[in-house]
């Protein structure tokens, strides 16, 4: 009597099996293959070991520019994913701000073909068929199907490229390398010259714009004094405003109050807990030319001056206050003193600065 055989063992496939699937279908450019094979990568993402993820980090980000127009978008998505579970970001961040790249003038594009052909509530992504706004918006004379095509995947896909973007401009070598290869001024043209209503775009400038191990150069007109602190992390100008005067005042270099340390500590690292706390101006911040920088921007506002950001303190023209914290929490945000000038080097930098515009001008 034959004895019933086992069948043989089948083994589930690991992360990096579902990696190397997805680079086939990639390389034979077989997009019905695609959509399983990603499927299958993010399905065993949650299990897979720390360091397979970082590994799968930048084979996945090297797949993004050959991957089909729409779940190109969710393939960015794990790569973002893998870049906050441990994949080196630097390694992930060019695919992935390439995308944005594409997805911001596409979806502009589809921005300004709604214009020309009636204009109206532009589409919601979450409620509104893509194939009646490429109908839409297709024209052969203006707008081939390709075009028309990936315009609409921009717009329907622009959100996912956001978050994708943010996961690898959290991390400051990823800011530093773009901005020093001029991808960031790229992408925060296109932002600005974004006029859709859909995409909130301001957080990611904000980041983007973040200044990392940089010089600043503060003068005193007041006293004459001046400053060389260094900022990291720095998102906003609320921030860096309470901590001038934490490092300024609190350490008894300017006279002032000293602002409320728990401010100071949400301007730096600490995370509201639901409370309101207060933070309260103690300066004017102005450009070396006489023009205000508000709070409201951020310190890549303030100019460069012979190599370094320069910015001068005076009396404030009326009390300022506002929540206290940072506009983008995930980050730790710092500012040091390096050194205090000397008088005569205080003296001949000041000499350089225009005083304060009127505040009547300043607000026009």
């Amino acid at each position: 009597m034959a004895s019933a055989q086992t069948p043989p063992f089948r083994q589930q496939p690991t992360l990096t099996d579902a990696v190397a699937d997805l680079e086939a279908a990639v390389e034979t450019a077989n997009d019905e293959r695609f959509g399983p094979a990603l499927g299958l990568v993010g399905g065993l993402f949650g299990n897979a070991a720390p360091a397979e993820v970082a590994a799968a980090g930048p084979r996945l980000a090297a797949l993004l520019p050959d991957a089909p127009p729409f779940p190109r978008s969710h393939l960015a998505m794990v790569v973002g994913a893998c870049v906050e579970g441990g994949a080196d970001p630097s390694a992930c961040a060019g695919p992935v701000l390439a995308g944005l790249r594409g997805a911001l003038t596409d979806a502009q594009r589809l921005v300004e073909r709604w214009e020309a052909t009636g204009g109206g509530p532009l589409p919601d992504p979450e409620e509104d068929d893509p194939a009646e706004a490429h109908r839409r918006i297709a024209d052969p004379a203006v707008l081939d199907e390709w075009q028309a095509h990936l315009a609409v995947v921009g717009w329907w896909t622009l959100h996912l490229w956001q978050q994708a973007a943010w996961a690898v401009y959290a991390h400051a070598p990823v800011r530093t390398e773009a901005r020093a290869s001029g991808v960031t001024d790229v992408l925060l043209e296109l932002a600005a010259r974004y006029t859709g209503d859909c995409h909130d775009l301001k957080g990611l400038t904000y980041l983007a714009k973040m200044l990392d191990d940089e010089p600043l150069l503060v003068l005193d007109r007041p006293t004459g004094t001046g400053y060389l602190l260094r900022m990291d992390g720095l998102s906003d100008t609320f921030q860096l405003h309470t901590l001038l005067a934490d490092v300024l005042i609190g350490g008894g270099h300017l006279p002032g109050t000293r602002p409320d340390p728990e401010a100071v500590a949400l301007s730096r690292g600490a995370y509201l807990d639901g409370r309101r706390v207060i933070a309260t101006g103690a300066f004017n911040l102005v450009a070396p030319d006489g023009s205000w920088l508000w709070n409201e921007g951020t310190p890549s506002d303030i100019p460069v001056v012979d190599g370094v950001r320069t910015l001068v303190l005076e009396p404030q023209p009326y009390e300022r206050s506002w929540s206290a914290g940072r506009f983008i929490q995930e980050i730790p945000g710092d500012l040091r003193l390096e050194r205090v000038l000397s008088p005569a080097e205080a003296a001949e930098r000041l000499a350089r600065t225009v005083p304060a515009q009127p505040a009547e001008q300043a607000f026009r």
